[in-house]
């Protein structure tokens, strides 16, 4: 079985590091919410997260088909639920490329939805995920 590892170190106020592999990632809280605007949130970071993996699904499998686009981009959207823990409850992608046929994606996106991607997966068991393709 796989095992993964963070270290968290508190930076003062709001501001987390965290480290994996020595690879690290500031988080911070919004100013509203007594952070100094520093880093993404950790809610962010998982929905970054998500676009990451979902993202770098879809370029595996179109460069495996020989199709990789000019352009491409995910664009998401997540709502939280109302009480505590605040949840995602839906999110909605929207994945944009340029340079590459319109069914190719669609089957990459299907197959880093349906059967690769494990962040959406996790998440998947509190929110909705729903998306749409565009080409340009």
């Amino acid at each position: 079985m796989k095992t993964m590892q963070a270290k968290m170190i508190w930076k003062g106020n709001m501001e987390m590091e965290s480290e994996i592999r020595g690879l690290k990632v500031t988080m911070d809280a919004k100013e509203e919410d007594g952070g100094l605007n520093k880093g993404q949130t950790p809610k962010e970071l998982v929905l970054s997260g998500l676009c990451g993996c979902t993202g770098m699904d879809v370029i595996a499998i179109l460069k495996k088909m020989r199709s990789l686009p000019e352009s491409f981009t995910i664009e998401a959207e997540a709502t939280l639920t109302e009480e505590h823990p605040k949840v995602f409850n839906n999110i909605h992608l929207k994945y944009i490329a340029k340079g590459v046929e319109k069914e190719k994606l669609e089957k990459a996106v299907k197959l880093s939805q349906e059967k690769y991607c494990g962040v959406s997966a996790m998440l998947r068991k509190t929110a909705e995920i729903t998306y749409e393709i565009i080409v340009l």
